[in-house]
């Protein structure tokens, strides 16, 4: 069983426990002050069992440990306080968001959806990927040719 304890002056640890010949034992596996996703891992590196990294967040945030906001959070509050200054998105835009806000979680329907994950992809991200697709033209195989269709000639007539 896996299990938070808190150690005082904002500190806190995950502790794994199991029974023994001598009865229950615990062991650390990690010590935090903010429960980040690099503690998740170190703990997961450590445990003899599968984590779930969800249902530490949880009981953290039941023992009141401090767990970072998602980085969809931290961007959604920073979009919300650029809309409150006055700076609108394009309008292409606010109508994604708008539609991906009020999407049920599905895929992407069209061009523009399917391309809206690019939108905020740097140059260099653009450029790898535009690297791997050329390479993979290379080693796609060719068609074959085609004989091709020869129309009856169209004879002029003196008029």
């Amino acid at each position: 069983m896996t299990y938070l304890v808190e150690r005082g002056g904002g500190a806190w640890e995950i502790r794994e426990s199991h029974g023994t010949d001598a009865g229950p034992r615990s062991r650390t596996l990690a010590t935090f002050r903010t429960l980040t996703a690099e503690v998740l891992e170190h703990a997961q590196a450590r445990s003899t069992k599968r984590l779930d990294a969800d249902e530490l967040r949880k009981a953290a945030r039941r023992a009141g440990a401090p767990v970072p906001a998602p980085p969809s959070d931290r961007t959604a509050g920073e979009l919300l306080a650029e809309l409150a200054a006055g700076h609108r998105p394009r309008p292409l835009l606010a109508r994604l968001l708008v539609k991906a806000l009020s999407a049920d979680g599905s895929q992407p329907t069209g061009n523009a959806e399917a391309a809206a994950a690019w939108i905020a992809a740097s140059p260099e991200r653009r450029g790898e990927t535009l690297r791997d697709l050329l390479l993979l033209v290379d080693h796609l195989p060719r068609a074959r040719a085609r004989e091709r269709v020869r129309f009856p000639r169209v004879a002029s007539r003196a008029i």
